[in-house]
């Protein structure tokens, strides 16, 4: 078939990862939120530099500093739930019929210039990505692997930056004439995010197929705490994507229910084709309706790779920053390999299967984005994981 283009627009920036922050120390635990919305930090969740400063009545690089012990960052890496799924799914793929473009932007400083110099080492096409403001978007990552009896977490401190001034304007022509476009976490890119239900419907008209990977959503949670998120203009976006993969924390906010069948329900209800949520170590849970791209699937579980959990015990680990991100973009890839292949429809299972190993691959190393040594690389480490996987689930075939 014809070369396959997948173009994203969402969030890009600077993680600055702090590894083994103890979650229990007592400097930590003061920090944490007495409720929501109020600025402190929650494992899992993402929190404003703004807010986080208002609720510890510090800036920002003195609570830091405390928290850390006044370490340097582990790792400094590009982060970013669209990003650092298009640069996985493209590692996958190799740039073999498909082409990969990322649409966004960054400032004109340091840390947009390590942006800049770190994208050009991956398979991106990244011409459409722009240095325009005066800060570059960045998050400062707080990382416990030890949290949670060892499954590890983190929290995020997140300034929004050039971010803010990124609108749908800026989306031209040949990102609406892609066979996929990606949404991903444009809840830090807020023009883009308010603008969803009309991009998305837009890109559908088009005739692309739409996928949306979600982030925790600060502002719409400080703007009304305990109500269920917006998602663009109206719940009008749900009808309009294809593919849905998020967290169970985001589904329960997003669709304002207080279980994982119940949201899927919601989902189902307002006319998305397919939804995938993940559970940390638990079971992901999706279904996918049958329509002109997926198969039907009314319910299904897959369970966490059985062959990275045992590495994982055996003390093979890095920290868990960009698993959501990775397992986005592993669904990604098995989308694009099963429509390279001529299969339809395509079946969500074996796609979820790719994002599984690569979500929990990415516990083997610090940071969300793997700079390959040699194209082809990521795939070539994941390959005994994906089958290894295939014998435990037996899908795929």
């Amino acid at each position: 078939m014809e070369k396959i283009t997948v173009s994203g627009v969402g969030c890009c920036l600077v993680d600055r990862v702090y590894n083994n922050v103890s979650f229990s120390s007592g400097i930590f635990s003061s920090c944490l939120s007495k409720e929501r919305g109020d600025g402190g930090l929650v494992p899992g969740h993402l929190v404003f530099k703004e807010e986080f400063e208002g609720f510890v009545k510090k800036d920002l690089q003195v609570t830091l500093g405390e928290i850390t012990g006044n370490k340097l960052p582990d790792k400094l890496s590009i982060g970013g739930p669209c990003i650092v799924a298009m640069i996985h799914a493209a590692q996958i793929l190799d740039n073999k019929n498909c082409d990969f473009r990322f649409y966004g932007c960054g400032g004109k400083d340091t840390d947009g210039e390590f942006l800049v110099s770190a994208l050009k080492q991956t398979p991106l096409d990244v011409s459409q990505y722009e240095l325009t403001g005066s800060v570059t978007p960045s998050t400062i990552v707080l990382s416990d692997p030890e949290y949670d009896q060892g499954n590890g977490e983190r929290v995020f401190i997140n300034s929004i930056g050039a971010a803010w001034d990124y609108s749908p304007d800026s989306l031209n022509n040949d990102f609406f004439s892609s066979d996929i476009v990606v949404f991903g976490g444009t809840a830090l890119v807020p023009q883009i995010h308010d603008h969803l239900t009309g991009l998305l419907a837009k890109a559908k008209t088009k005739g692309c197929i739409t996928v949306v990977n979600t982030v925790y959503d600060f502002r719409n949670e400080k703007a009304n705490s305990g109500k269920k998120w917006p998602l663009g203009e109206s719940d009008e976006s749900y009808r309009h994507i294809d593919l849905l993969i998020t967290d169970s924390e985001e589904a329960f906010r997003l669709s304002g229910k207080k279980s994982i069948p119940d949201a899927l329900q919601f989902f189902r209800d307002q006319g998305t084709g397919a939804v995938v949520v993940t559970n940390g170590p638990n079971n992901l849970a999706g279904f996918s309706a049958g329509n002109a791209l997926f198969d039907k699937q009314e319910y299904f579980e897959m369970p966490v790779s059985a062959a990275v959990s045992e590495e994982l015990q055996k003390g093979r680990k890095g920290d868990t920053t960009g698993c959501g991100d990775n397992f986005a973009g592993g669904v990604m890839a098995g989308l694009v390999l099963q429509l390279q292949s001529g299969q339809f429809p395509v079946d969500l299972r074996e796609a979820c299967a790719w994002g599984v190993v690569s979500g929990g691959y990415s516990c083997f190393y610090v940071g969300g984005t793997y700079l390959e040594k040699y194209p082809g690389e990521k795939r070539k480490l994941l390959a005994p994981y994906y089958e290894k996987y295939k014998m435990q689930i037996r899908v795929g075939g």
